[in-house]
């Protein structure tokens, strides 16, 4: 459902006020790529405990399981945190033509 033109007179209201504002970016959360490489090598660990565990003890490897299983849902939260600020830095007119590149739609027609 497209915008009707005072909402989208609004978005772009609310856009440059946010653009006016030097610390508005930097308020934001910043992932870290040291945490999220810490956390997949935690991940990487907590699965080789888990199938080196089976092998030595039940209780290892459930250990290794729960290990696997904490890193898995720390790291979904911090790519999720990531591909939100890669979309917050989308311009709105971005965000108004649903993801679509305007070269996309004359390149299709170029083809046939």
């Amino acid at each position: 459902m497209p915008l009707s033109e005072n909402e989208q007179r609004i978005l772009r209201q609310i856009e440059e006020e946010l653009q006016q504002d030097p610390t508005f970016a930097q308020r934001g959360y910043r992932v870290s790529r040291r945490r999220s490489a810490l956390m997949g090598l935690g991940l990487l660990a907590g699965m080789a405990l888990t199938i080196g565990g089976l092998a030595v003890s039940f209780l290892l490897a459930f250990v290794g399981f729960v290990i696997v299983l904490v890193m898995a849902v720390l790291l979904e939260s911090e790519l999720r945190l990531l591909g939100r600020d890669r979309l917050g830095q989308l311009p709105i007119s971005a965000w108004l033509s649903g993801g679509r590149r305007p070269d996309a739609e004359s390149d299709s027609v170029d083809d046939h």
